[in-house]
């Protein structure tokens, strides 16, 4: 890793792990830095006094004119560059930087980049464990589990990164061996001013990569700018050449690659249709970047994925009961509805949160096809009721106890109870997992 000798004053904006990270990276690197973060009492504030007593901390409302005196602004994910310090900062030629674009400038080894509004954590954990099981020494980061700094150093010869909207946006270029936008749906609606500036921040992930991994499935998986990549794809029913696929014949449905059938989508333990675009996301990153087919395949078989994301808590009385927590955007819930309506029986389903401003019109169709009833919880209880019309039986709850204990009473066997709630939880929870525990406990409890 090289050495940055400079006497550029950078100003790290928020702390948190990744704002800690930043302070640790840049220290090493020689480099002048200070801190800004708004809140009076960020986390990781008692760290970095005890690791870093030199580094200056402002607390508090931005100070534009502080902000002016910093030739460059490192901005965490969750503060948006369009904030008016950093936006005058950058007026008044700023570098305005992330965390990622810092990684990608020092990475020692390929990168794999994964993005999308919803499965990137599945995939990106999916693929972590095929290149562990491949012998390699691979690093898995980002927006999940350790910040990206922190993962450098370590030995890798290969780097998965989750990666985030809001991290892309003050990234220049990944050149990642493989990425993917593994899809776009309404998201972060209450950051972005409309849909487009949400995709084109996806977008910047395949800036200077080798191999797009693109899903058929989805239009805006495409990349905008096509020159030098090599595609690779993924969709159902699209067998072709270089593409991961699915071919149905009396012995079930096969994931394909080209013409050859590599696994029956019955030997998973991953549930639900979408974690079958999962997979075959897994599959052609890591074949990308030059993972061992057959190893790939085992770990996929046994990969049974991670906690509230479509997890299986019980069945009681005939009836499955689903965690979904982690559904927290529009997408995400019209994929675990439309994977998980039962053969034999409909889908209950608890929905509700802090909608983040999104547009809930997509729920309609497939609730009013394969919900027997919906429950509603939270903030945005009455405007995904409004959406919804009015010939689905919808049920108010004034608390998760409430909507498992409504759901429970209306779902007949056959039937699956499914917690996928379209919505941030942070109106009636600490996060999504207090939310998914709350919800298994209760469930659990019955």
């Amino acid at each position: 890793m090289s050495v940055i000798v400079s006497d550029r004053r950078t100003l790290i904006v928020g702390l948190g792990k990744t704002g800690l990270s930043c302070v640790r990276y840049l220290s090493e690197q020689g480099r002048t830095v200070a801190v800004a973060d708004s809140r009076t009492n960020p986390p990781g504030l008692q760290e970095m006094k005890a690791r870093w007593p030199e580094v200056p901390v402002h607390l508090g409302e931005f100070d534009t004119s502080l902000f002016a005196g910093f030739s460059e602004l490192v901005v965490s994910p969750g503060i948006s560059i369009a904030e008016r310090a950093i936006a005058a900062a950058a007026d008044q030629g700023a570098l305005i930087r992330g965390d990622i674009d810092l990684f990608a400038a020092a990475a020692d080894a390929p990168v794999i980049a994964i993005t999308g509004s919803n499965g990137k954590t599945t995939v990106t954990s999916l693929l972590g464990e095929m290149a562990k099981a491949a012998g390699r020494n691979v690093q898995v980061g980002g927006n999940i589990g350790t910040p990206a700094l922190d993962l450098l150093g370590k030995g890798a010869d290969l780097y998965i990164l989750e990666v985030s909207s809001f991290q892309l946006e003050t990234t220049e270029a990944l050149n990642a061996v493989a990425a993917t936008v593994l899809n776009v749906s309404d998201d972060h609606m209450d950051r972005y001013p409309d849909k487009m500036a949400y995709f084109q921040a996806k977008q910047r992930v395949y800036r200077g990569c080798k191999n797009a991994i693109v899903n058929l499935d989805d239009a805006l998986s495409t990349p905008m700018a096509r020159d030098n990549l090599r595609f690779l794809c993924f969709g159902f029913n699209r067998v072709n050449p270089d593409t991961f696929s699915t071919r149905d014949d009396d012995q079930g449905t096969w994931i394909t690659f080209g013409f050859d059938n590599l696994l029956l989508a019955s030997e998973l333990k991953l549930m639900g249709r979408h974690n079958i675009s999962n997979v075959m996301a897994a599959l052609a990153l890591g074949h990308a970047a030059g993972l061992p087919m057959a190893v790939m395949l085992d770990v996929a078989r046994e990969f049974r994925g991670l906690p509230h994301r479509c997890e299986f808590v019980r069945n009681l009385d005939g009836v499955d009961y689903i965690n979904d927590s982690k559904g927290t955007n529009v997408g995400a819930t019209v994929a675990a509805i439309e994977s998980l309506a039962p053969d034999h029986g409909k889908v209950v389903l608890i929905v509700g949160g802090d909608g983040k401003g999104a547009d809930f019109a997509p729920l309609a169709a497939p609730v009013n096809t394969l919900c027997r009833a919906v429950v509603l919880i939270g903030r945005d209880a009455s405007a995904i009721s409004e959406a919804l019309g009015q010939s689905m039986t919808k049920i108010q709850a004034g608390s998760l106890e409430q909507a498992v204990a409504k759901a429970r009473e209306v779902a007949c066997a056959g039937d699956r109870v499914l917690l996928s709630p379209a919505c941030a939880s942070f109106d009636m929870f600490k996060d999504y997992n207090d939310r998914g525990d709350q919800f298994r406990a209760l469930v659990e409890g019955l």
